[in-house]
């Protein structure tokens, strides 16, 4: 009995993970154009035959930024119902939250000049 209610828990956690993935990716125009370049770069790793360690590091800088990019938009859905109107704080809190993002989308982008530097200019 238990049994099954942890693994049905488990099956509405994903049903509810996958619907917010969803979400973000149907309404949020910064996570359609990281989407768009995380495609470009994986076809950049098959056209240039990356190695297994490349793959790696590619794809756990594409995942970092799609989900820091998603705790984003959480924290400003969350910040604009709490506080419609502007202020101050509300607005650190928006602009702490976007520099995180910063943060990721530059190590990705640091990840994928050494990676793929070799491949273009040696």
């Amino acid at each position: 009995m238990t049994n099954k209610s942890f693994i049905k828990s488990r099956i509405s956690g994903f049903k509810y993970a996958s619907r917010g993935a969803w979400l973000l990716v149907k309404r949020e125009q910064s996570i359609q154009v990281q989407l768009g370049i995380s495609i470009f770069v994986i076809g950049a790793g098959f056209y240039f035959d990356i190695t297994a360690t490349e793959w790696m590091f590619q794809l756990f800088a594409i995942g970092l930024v799609l989900s820091i990019e998603g705790i984003n938009t959480a924290i400003e859905e969350i910040a604009n119902f709490v506080h419609p109107d502007f202020h101050n704080k509300i607005g650190l809190i928006k602009d702490i939250s976007a520099g995180a993002v910063f943060v990721a989308a530059i190590t990705a982008v640091s990840i994928a000049a050494i990676i793929y530097y070799p491949y273009l200019f040696d």
